[in-house]
């Protein structure tokens, strides 16, 4: 056992985020060592990120996410806020360019320490979300929970911002739904071939959402990233909202989300470091520093 590789637990808005920087050491998270972290007496998160060197020309660092359940992932904004973070407090750059499995992303420290990811475009057509059946409007699906005459939930939006959301819009508080029931199934259903992140979404106003979701190998979280921004992407495309939209997370923090004109999805927030240390790639074992 090697306690060589650094970590930090962070979160971003809430969003329980466990960065691994594996440049040094080489050594890649096991499958193992990332459910052995996951666990109640080790380190809970939500989405760890793995910070590689570099293997292409012009990128600053190499980007692998993994859910909680050891599943891959393909986009975690708050995440790359909190990668953001830990490698400025090092190196005390403001700008970062990196390359994940879904293509490059950058990221931009501004005042106060706010962070802007561009989370880059999403994708709007049935089958690059991807939906198992065809949709030609994906604004707006046949999918629903509860009774067909008094459905509970009905009709999300979907959308990809590297990973697959469904969004569904409700006049009630977010927190009127019973989403630890319904997010596993709708996770689940065979609509969604490479399941889906599940959100409740409330327009307050035209330029602001309250939203609780349900990630694709994560479960309920207290904020979500890519949720965010493919909720704004959403909502503009239904015409609730403008393009650019404060979003409230279950944590009761705020993302501030901008769907530019470039197509590029822009989000900003903050990232909060808790504690670091080290920990074997290998079995997943860790001590604090």
């Amino acid at each position: 056992m090697a306690l060589d590789t650094p970590f930090a637990k962070m979160n971003g808005a809430g969003n329980e985020i466990l960065v691994v920087d594996i440049r040094e050491s080489g050594r890649e998270l096991s499958e193992a060592a990332a459910l052995a972290l996951a666990a109640s007496d080790a380190i809970p998160y939500d989405q760890i990120m793995e910070i590689r060197s570099p293997k292409v020309a012009g990128m600053d660092a190499g980007i692998r996410i993994l859910n909680n359940d050891a599943s891959e992932s393909g986009a975690c904004g708050n995440g790359m806020r909190c990668v953001t973070a830990y490698m400025s407090a090092s190196d005390g750059r403001t700008h970062y360019d990196f390359m994940t499995r879904r293509g490059p992303l950058t990221a931009d420290i501004g005042e106060g320490g706010m962070i802007t990811v561009d989370m880059g475009e999403p994708k709007l057509g049935w089958q690059d979300i991807p939906l198992a059946e065809e949709f030609h409007d994906t604004r707006k699906i046949e999918l629903q929970i509860g009774p067909i005459d008094a459905p509970v939930l009905h009709s999300p939006s979907v959308v990809s911002m590297g990973n697959p959301h469904a969004i569904f819009w409700v006049n009630r508080d977010v927190w009127d739904y019973d989403l630890d029931r319904f997010g596993p199934l709708l996770e689940n259903h065979p609509i969604f071939p490479e399941r889906a992140n599940i959100t409740i979404a409330q327009v307050v106003d035209p330029a602001h959402v309250n939203i609780r979701t349900w990630e694709r190998g994560a479960g309920l979280t207290l904020a979500c990233g890519s949720a965010s921004c493919a909720t704004v992407v959403a909502a503009a495309r239904k015409g609730l909202t403008g393009r650019r939209v404060e979003i409230t997370a279950p944590s009761g923090k705020k993302l501030i989300v901008e769907w530019a004109d470039n197509n590029h999805v822009l989000m900003t927030g903050e990232a909060e470091f808790e504690f670091s240390g080290k920990l074997d790639p290998d079995t997943g074992a860790f001590s604090r520093t």
